[in-house]
């Protein structure tokens, strides 16, 4: 049996998922998308969020309080692969990702909940 000390060393050389994920309403198909550096963690913010109403996104937050929580599932769309060769700003790098996805899919208006960026 591991000892306490060896299982927080393992913890530690654990590397979080990064990458694009999405929240979609399956009442109606719109999509949320977005990035982050924990795609393991941010479903569970964003559920703690939501639950409070106090989500950053009105329009989303809207339908999560009138539909509930069971009309909405987490996808995760893309993932970025860890480099150790590298120094590579995953914040950055998964922002891209997240904006080619958004001009991509344009999950604005009826089709989403993201707002469009001035020019879009």
């Amino acid at each position: 049996m591991k000892t306490k000390k060896e299982l927080k060393e393992e913890y530690k050389l654990v590397k979080p998922k990064i990458g694009v994920y999405r929240v979609r309403n399956t009442a109606n198909n719109k999509v949320f998308i977005d990035s982050s550096i924990n795609l393991g963690s941010i479903w569970n913010r964003h559920r703690v969020t939501l639950n409070n109403g106090t989500f950053h996104n009105a329009a989303l937050q809207q339908e999560w309080n009138q539909l509930g929580e069971a009309c909405f599932v987490y996808e995760v769309v893309a993932e970025i692969k860890h480099d150790e060769t590298k120094s590579i700003d995953y914040h950055k790098e998964a922002a891209l990702l997240a904006a080619m996805y958004i001009d991509e899919l344009q999950p604005f208006d009826d089709k989403g909940y993201n707002k469009r960026k001035p020019g879009q």
